[in-house]
């Protein structure tokens, strides 16, 4: 992921309040995977919180409110995965341009998968 985000504090807590614009690189021999994603106005990012120190099972919420880490978007996690919906404004192999970026500069993505919430709700 490049980004203008580079330190921690500055990143938004969640994807859809954020307006930063960024670029995922694919490397090859991924390149190929890239055909068809424009198809799609929405990504489902995965990534590595590459920063993070360890974790805490209970921590303290944007709110105030003490939860347990698992019904929180925390980058403090047992397993350091992110996952983010980002909005796809263009595929130029090998550059994916998206917006609502969440994360820092230079976090390695670790999957893309295209956001299909109606097709993919179990319930419908």
């Amino acid at each position: 992921m490049h980004c203008e985000l580079h330190h921690a504090h500055d990143a938004p807590r969640f994807y859809n309040c954020s307006k930063i614009k960024g670029t995922i690189e694919v490397f090859e021999p991924y390149v190929e995977g890239l055909e068809g994603l424009d198809e799609n106005e929405f990504i489902v990012v995965l990534f590595h919180f590459h920063l993070s120190k360890g974790f805490t099972l209970k921590q303290t919420s944007p709110a105030g409110k003490r939860k347990g880490v698992f019904s929180l978007c925390s980058p403090m996690r047992p397993n350091p995965i992110g996952m983010s919906i980002l909005r796809l404004k263009e595929v130029q192999p090998p550059l994916v341009f998206v917006e609502h970026v969440d994360m820092l500069d230079k976090t390695p993505i670790l999957d893309i998968k295209p956001y299909k919430p109606l097709q993919e709700s179990p319930s419908g």
